[in-house]
């Protein structure tokens, strides 16, 4: 079984998620289903039907969100050596191919959110500078080409 590897945050927030599916979301699903219920023959009802497959849909994620929450480990970032890009580590890059310089936090899939700056050691970014130092530069397939990319600085 994979190990997940989460900041406090991360964990925090899905574990608030979970904790609201299983409460208001189960709520609110099971609302629509009685009421679209009332609305007479389930055959032909698609109130009913689009019902019932939010429901399939809201189960799936909080079986997901029990799975990652029950094989995390929290990473306390406080204890990560800086000489090397690891999960909670803030890296900038220079793109050699644009010119420019980028910042981006690495972690989990489960915490990515490009808009953020935090990107997932599985992407192709992620998992090229994943465990570089400083100064090494490393070329990356992502779909509009090949990057080519220096790490300027490590952070915690």
């Amino acid at each position: 079984m994979a190990k997940n590897y989460l900041s406090k945050e991360g964990y925090e927030r899905l574990d608030a998620e979970l904790k609201d599916l299983k409460t208001r979301g189960r709520r609110e699903i099971a609302d629509d289903i009685a009421e679209a219920r009332a609305k007479g023959d389930l055959s032909e009802n698609a109130e009913y039907d689009a019902a019932k497959e939010a429901q399939g849909l809201l189960e799936k994620r909080i079986a997901e969100l029990e799975h990652t929450l029950a094989t995390s480990s929290i990473i306390d970032d406080k204890n990560i050596d800086t000489s090397k890009a690891y999960l909670l580590s803030t890296v900038t890059i220079k793109n050699h191919n644009a010119g420019k310089e980028m910042k981006y936090t690495l972690v989990s899939k489960d915490e990515a959110d490009f808009s953020t700056g935090k990107i997932s050691v599985d992407s192709p970014i992620g998992a090229a500078i994943l465990g570089k130092e400083i100064g090494d530069v490393v070329e990356v397939q992502v779909p509009a080409g090949k990057l080519k990319l220096e790490i300027l600085n490590i952070s915690r």
